[in-house]
């Protein structure tokens, strides 16, 4: 895990990030991939499993959420796009956001609203209703500009920081996977 003082020297400053953000090439709407599967198995540790069972009653195998969050079902799993993830960090790597899954898909709002069924790997999920949204630890990690940036106005329909969905049925996933939209809702 990096420290402060190093990721602080990777942080990019707001309108350069906003600026990269725009450069992107759209996302996948209907069929991605999975980039990156990883658990937390406690506070800043993160373990990237080659293959991974997501399952209704624990979310990620081996993930802090099934011991500690497990009151909060529409938390289960964390998912963020990975071109997003390698603009904001600069560098640093993936796995460091400490989101559960890390895709090539789009993920915003218009294209994946709540109720969205999606299949990953072999499990079947749900986008939740739950915000996800930047916190201390991110501003340590991202810088400040960054989180502010994920909250902006222009850009938060996208989803910057990502998305929360819960396993509806269990299967398996690992990096390479598909993710692919099932449904959305009328």
């Amino acid at each position: 895990m990096s420290d402060t003082k190093t990721t602080e020297s990777l942080h990019v400053p707001g309108a350069e990030l906003a600026r990269r953000l725009r450069e992107l090439p759209p996302a996948p709407r209907d069929a991605g991939s999975v980039v990156l599967v990883v658990a937390r198995p406690e506070v800043n540790a993160r373990l990237t499993p080659e293959r991974c069972a997501l399952t209704v009653e624990n979310g990620v195998e081996g993930d802090r959420w099934a011991q500690k969050f497990r009151a909060y079902p529409d938390a289960q799993i964390t998912v963020m796009r990975a071109d997003v993830g390698r603009v904001i960090g600069n560098g640093q790597p993936l796995e460091l956001f400490g989101d559960n899954l890390v895709v090539e898909l789009d993920l915003s709002t218009d294209n994946l609203p709540t109720g969205t069924r999606l299949r990953v790997g072999t499990a079947i999920c749900e986008v939740t209703p739950m915000p996800h949204t930047g916190c201390g630890k991110y501003s340590a990690r991202f810088g400040q500009e960054a989180r502010d940036l994920t909250n902006a106005p222009e850009f938060k329909d996208w989803r910057l920081r990502g998305l929360y969905i819960r396993v509806i049925e269990s299967g398996e996933v690992c990096p390479g996977d598909p993710i692919q939209v099932l449904s959305r809702p009328a």
